[in-house]
């Protein structure tokens, strides 16, 4: 068994664990069952990666996103390390192809979707797959009390009973204490399983709530005070077009990203915002999932979010590099109002969910008793329209229909292009003889994918150029005219949403969904908000306290930098306190600007708490500024 600390060095360049990591992999070595909930940026991966590394065998990793997937894969692909992957839109001969590697390959991980667990192909290869380790990534989808439940989640604990004696890692970065109790249930943990904990305290992240009277002046200002990069976070698509166009209006380098945009589009928006191309980037949630991006000074919500799940994670973005960084919530009272109004929408009632099953069912052409399996393109605003159906319900309606486990709906998708051969071997012969320049591509086809007769397989035209040694356009121009002659049936790639089907189509008097549930699920929305809204409304406690009470992580000390206890300890200062600090500031401030951990130490005879939360103050009040390369200055209007 190689040495996990050796391990950790050759792939991940670090000399060290994080504070829990050994602890979870020595756990995992020893074959427990492991619940590890920690903070996001905590180093998930690390705690199942490492282990494997070390063990015999290969890794099945569930994860609910695809562009999560993929990211993953990627990394451990450039470090050395060989990954495979299975997700829904593969065709039957790629998933085949993949499942025979990760059984008799030479592989580490196999990363697959929740909703391939359960397929025929997959159990008939799991027992030659014989892997070491389940690591259940996001495993608050498990739990149906979770604020983000997937039905397919449900199906690990039937993989358990496929392989007794294989331990399981659940891992996640929001759960509450009911939520990780029923994760484990879910997944069977052993009588020996272990949790663990880390503490929620990030010393560098300074949260903070704003109500201001212009939000558009709010964000240029925290942007003005904090310079470097930064995620801002819209609740619709359109918002964040508006908001990153009023940005670069005043000399900000802002882009937006969303879900709608074309897959090479979003990969262009992303890898300009991680090389620091793009400043701001305005998103929806869409956005953060996966991107490895330490140096994220401000992450700002310009909206409320619905829960703090959501909220943590996407805070929790900012400043893993261990600097300085802000976690800034921008809100207006109304929006607490609205968010509780939302119940209605977010949970239709059964008769709305069936009427939109009837419709999209309609629209896609779908046969009943057929339809189990199949993948369309699907554009949701032209279906509301279509129907005369309001948007939102539709949204919400596929989400109730996907908590049922009736279909999945994935935004993030691209879905490569698809071959098969149509013609008979003797059309071949004579179109070979007409257009003898085509042959090179029918061979090349019949001899890259196997089954290519028999299946629909994916194709990658870049790799079919490379091994005919022509040009891309000029193999997709051969293929398109085969195509034409009736010889292949070839389906371009697309990057559209993609709705999955993962049962047949049910008949008009068999559609039911639980109505119990429906109402339970609703209850705990609105249980997440009023969390949301309080945490919003506290204006005394430790925004950090309040975060780890919520997720019942272990208790600590108070962060000292959030708006609250900056507030709190200012009024503990007395004024001659406070303006002693303030006027040391200003005077060694005069000889031009400071680093300001110099700053800080600069300040003999004060608590660096004291001078933290003086200085914090005065950014806030806009007499003190920090510059591009992270020192502090005074402003012009500044007063001292």
């Amino acid at each position: 068994m190689a040495d996990i600390h050796s391990i950790l060095k050759k792939y991940w360049g670090y000399n060290n664990f994080r504070p829990l990591q050994q602890d979870i992999i020595e756990a995992v070595l020893a074959k427990k069952d492991v619940l590890a909930l920690l903070p996001t940026g905590g180093g998930k991966s690390v705690c199942f990666q490492v282990p494997v590394m070390a063990m015999e065998g290969i890794c099945i990793v569930v994860s609910p996103l695809i562009a999560l997937i993929k990211d993953q894969v990627e990394n451990l692909t450039n470090k050395g390390i060989p990954a495979l992957a299975v997700y829904s839109g593969m065709h039957f001969m790629e998933v085949k192809n993949t499942l025979q590697n990760a059984a008799f390959g030479n592989y580490k991980f196999l990363y697959v979707s929740p909703e391939r667990l359960e397929t025929e192909l997959f159990k008939e290869f799991l027992p030659a797959i014989k892997p070491c380790l389940i690591a259940v990534d996001e495993a608050h989808c498990i739990s149906q009390w979770g604020y983000d439940f997937r039905p397919p989640y449900l199906r690990i604990a039937n993989l358990r009973e496929e392989l007794p004696g294989v331990p399981v890692i659940a891992l996640t970065a929001s759960a509450t204490k009911e939520v990780q109790e029923d994760i484990m249930q879910k997944l069977a943990f052993g009588k020996e399983g272990l949790q663990f904990k880390q503490s929620f305290e990030r010393p560098n992240l300074s949260y903070s709530i704003f109500s201001p009277e212009s939000k558009e002046t709010k964000l240029q200002e925290i942007l003005a005070n904090v310079p470097g990069s930064s995620i801002v976070y819209c609740k619709s698509r359109k918002q964040t077009q508006q908001v990153a166009e009023l940005l670069k209006l005043r000399g900000i380098n802002a882009d937006y990203y969303h879900a709608g945009l074309h897959n090479d589009e979003r990969t262009q928006k992303q890898e300009s915002w991680v090389k620091n191309e793009t400043r701001v980037m305005v998103c929806t949630n869409a956005f953060g999932m996966g991107i490895d991006k330490p140096d994220v000074r401000t992450v700002i919500h310009y909206n409320v979010p619905d829960c703090l799940e959501n909220y943590y994670q996407e805070a929790g973005r900012a400043g893993r590099d261990g600097k300085r960084a802000y976690a800034v919530l921008l809100y207006q009272p109304k929006e607490t109002t609205e968010l509780l109004n939302q119940a209605a929408i977010r949970y239709p009632l059964p008769d709305d969910i069936k009427i939109i099953y009837t419709a999209l069912m309609n629209h896609l052409q779908v046969a009943a008793g057929g339809g189990e399996g199949e993948s369309f393109d699907f554009d949701i605003a032209t279906f509301g329209k279509n129907f005369n159906l309001d948007i939102f319900k539709v949204t919400y309606g596929i989400q109730a229909l996907a908590r049922e486990d009736i279909l999945s709906y994935n935004e993030i998708f691209f879905k490569p292009s698809t071959v098969m051969f149509i013609a008979s071997k003797t059309d071949m012969a004579e179109l070979e003889k007409t257009k003898p320049q085509l042959e090179p591509v029918i061979k090349a086809l019949l001899r890259s994918y196997e089954g290519i007769y028999d299946f629909v397989v994916s194709i990658y035209e870049s790799t079919l150029a490379r091994f005919l040694k022509m040009d891309t356009g000029k193999t997709i121009a051969a293929l398109k005219e085969l195509h034409r002659y009736g010889i292949i049936s070839y389906q371009p790639p697309s990057d559209k949403p993609q709705l999955f089907l993962q049962k047949n189509r049910m008949y008009s008097d068999d559609f039911k969904i639980d109505d119990r549930q429906v109402k339970e699920r609703r209850r705990l929305y609105e249980q997440r908000v009023q969390a949301m809204t309080g945490y919003i409304g506290n204006t005394s406690t430790c925004r950090e306290a309040i975060l780890a009470a919520y997720f019942a992580a272990p208790t600590q000390k108070n962060c000292g930098i959030c708006d609250n206890c900056i507030n709190n300890h200012l009024t503990s200062l007395s004024e001659a306190e406070f303006t002693q600090i303030e006027t040391t500031i200003y005077n060694l401030l005069e000889a031009g600007a400071m680093d300001i951990n110099m700053l800080v130490k600069s300040l003999y005879g004060t608590k660096q708490k004291d001078s933290w939360q003086v200085i914090l103050f005065l950014q806030a009040e806009e007499k003190l500024h920090q510059t591009a390369e992270g020192l502090v200055e005074k402003r012009k209007n500044g007063q001292g």
